[in-house]
C-alpha cells in the first residue's frame, strides 16, 4: 500500500495538541440505517456497534448537537425559527412532508428511490431526471419562496457538497434531505473521521504501507501492473509490481498517473470537478462567552459564507464545557469557476485566514480575542467531488468505475459524485472484491 503523504488519511486527517484531537476534514459519520452493508459491518468490527445495534456512547453525538447565530443571539437547530413568518413556516412543514414521500419512495423493483450507498438506491428516470436541473432550480419549480428555507437548503449542499444550490444537482440535494432520513443520529469522535482511519490502519499493518511514496507512473506489465515511484525524503527511485490494482485516488490525479492514459485520456476525465476548501483549527483556553442557546457540537451562524464550526471537546462531560477547547472552522470555495477559486486560494496565506476567521466569528463572540491561542489553517485544493447537474447520473461517472484491463480496479467517493465515507466504503469493498475474484479467490460479498 503507497501513501504519498507522511500521514494517512486524506481529507480524513486529524491532528492533535494539549487540549484535544481535533478532525482536519471530515468529522462524522451519521448512523446507518441498517445493521446490514459494509459500514455496519465495519463499525461492529471497530467495536463502535454492538451485535444487538447499539451504538458505543463516546461515540455518538450528545445534546446539544445544532445551533445557529443570528443577530446577536444562538437559536437551537439549523433552520432560522425565530422571526419567521407564517409563509416561512408553512413552506417548511411543505418542504418537510415532501422529503419524507420522497425518502419512502420506493421504484418497480423494491429500491428505495433515494438510498446510502447510491448504488442500492433506484436508477429511474422518474428520479434520476433530478440531475438534470441544479437544486435552486428545483426549489423554483416547487414553489418554494421562502428564503430562510432557501438559506438552509444552500447551507446544507455547501456542507456536503462544496457548491452552493444553484450549482448542485436537484437529485444530490434532494438525497441529502432524504436517503438518511431517521437515522440514529451522529457517529464522531474528538478527531472526527480521523479515527476511523486510524483502526483502519491497525488492520493493514505499519509494515505493509509505504509513505511518503510518490507513484509516478502506472504501466502495464507482463502479469499485471507496475508502479514506478519516488520513496522517502531522498526521493530513492523504486517499483512495485502487482497482479491487481486497486487506485483509491481522484480521477484528475488517475489520469495523470496511468501511463496510456497520457497519450490518450479518456473522455470522462474533464467530467470531474471538485470543490476547493479550507479547514482551521482555533486553539482556545477557554471556550469563548455566547447569547441564548448553549454551546453545542456543530455552530453555524446564518448568512455566513463559512459552514461555522464544530467543537472538539463536544463528548467530554458537559463541566468541561467552559474549558480549554477547540474549534474547528469550515470554509468551502463554492464559486462556478473552480480553476479561479483554486487560484485564489493558493494566494492567500495564515494571516489572510486569521483576518476571515476572526471576522466570522467575533459578532458571536466578542471576547474571542481572549481567549484564542493558536489558529492553524489548512488549504485543500481538491477537497471533494462536485455534484453538478448532470453529473451524479451522466455516462461519465459510471463508465469511470469500469476496471482497466480487468486488473486496474478504481476505487473513490468522487465515483458515487457524493464525498462521502459510505460512499468511499462501497466502492473501497466493491474493488477489493473485484480484485479476490480475479485472483481465484472465493467472496463472500460485504454488498
Amino acid at each position: 500500500m503507497c501513501e504519498l503523504d507522511t500521514e494517512v488519511g486524506g481529507t480524513a486527517r486529524s491532528g492533535k495538541n494539549d487540549i484535544s484531537a481535533f478532525p482536519w476534514g471530515a468529522h462524522y459519520l451519521p448512523a446507518p440505517l441498517t445493521p446490514k452493508g459494509p459500514v455496519a459491518r465495519l463499525l461492529r468490527e471497530l467495536g463502535v456497534m454492538g451485535g444487538d445495534g447499539a451504538f458505543a456512547e463516546e461515540a455518538l453525538i450528545r445534546e446539544p448537537d445544532e445551533r445557529l447565530f443570528y443577530r446577536g443571539t444562538w437559536y437551537e437547530g439549523l433552520y432560522l425559527r425565530a422571526g419567521a413568518s407564517a409563509d416561512d413556516l408553512a413552506q417548511l412543514q411543505r418542504f418537510d412532508a415532501l422529503m419524507e414521500s420522497l425518502g419512502a419512495a420506493r421504484d418497480a423493483k423494491g429500491r428505495r428511490a433515494f438510498a446510502v450507498p447510491i448504488a442500492d438506491g433506484s436508477d429511474d428516470a422518474e428520479w434520476t431526471q433530478l440531475d438534470r436541473l441544479s437544486m435552486a432550480q428545483w426549489l423554483d419549480q416547487q414553489g418554494f419562496t421562502s428564503e430562510r428555507l432557501k438559506w438552509m437548503v444552500d447551507y446544507a449542499c455547501r456542507d456536503d457538497y462544496g457548491a452552493s444550490a444553484a450549482s448542485t444537482s436537484a437529485w444530490a440535494g434532494v438525497w441529502y434531505f432524504t436517503a438518511r432520513l431517521h437515522h440514529a443520529g451522529f457517529l464522531s469522535w474528538p478527531d472526527g473521521n480521523g479515527r476511523l482511519i486510524a483502526e483502519l490502519m491497525k488492520s493493514v499493518g505499519a509494515e505493509r504501507l509505504q509513505r511518503s511514496t510518490l507513484v509516478h507512473t502506472l504501466e502495464r506489465a507482463e502479469e499485471g501492473w507496475r508502479a514506478h515511484a519516488l520513496a522517502g525524503p531522498r526521493r530513492t527511485p523504486v517499483s512495485f509490481t502487482a497482479r491487481q490494482v486497486v487506485l483509491a485516488c481522484p480521477r484528475f490525479v488517475a489520469a495523470r498517473l496511468i501511463a496510456e492514459w497520457r497519450v490518450a485520456p479518456p473522455a470522462f476525465v474533464s467530467a470531474f470537478e471538485y470543490s476547493p476548501w479550507v479547514v482551521a483549527n482555533l486553539s482556545l483556553k477557554a471556550a469563548p462567552g455566547s447569547r441564548g442557546f448553549p454551546l453545542a457540537w456543530d455552530n453555524v451562524l446564518y448568512g455566513s459564507k463559512s459552514l461555522g464550526y464544530v467543537v472538539a471537546t463536544h463528548q467530554r462531560l458537559r463541566a468541561s464545557d467552559a474549558g480549554p477547547t477547540v474549534f474547528t472552522w469550515y470554509y468551502p470555495l463554492v464559486g462556478d469557476d473552480l480553476r479561479a477559486e483554486r487560484t485564489r486560494l493558493l494566494g492567500t496565506t495564515r494571516d489572510d485566514w486569521e483576518a476571515v476567521v476572526r471576522a466570522d466569528l467575533w459578532p458571536a463572540h466578542r471576547d474571542l480575542d481572549q481567549v484564542a491561542e493558536r489558529l492553524d489553517v489548512m488549504r485543500w485544493g481538491h477537497a471533494m467531488i462536485r455534484p453538478s447537474p448532470g453529473f451524479v447520473w451522466g455516462r461519465e461517472r459510471r463508465a469511470a468505475a469500469e476496471a482497466l484491463h480487468g486488473s486496474l480496479h478504481f476505487a473513490h467517493t468522487d465515483l458515487s459524485g457524493l464525498a462521502l465515507f459510505e460512499e468511499a466504503n462501497h466502492h473501497g469493498v466493491r474493488t477489493a472484491e473485484a480484485a479476490l475474484r480475479q485472483l481465484g479467490r472465493s467472496v463472500d460479498s460485504w454488498l
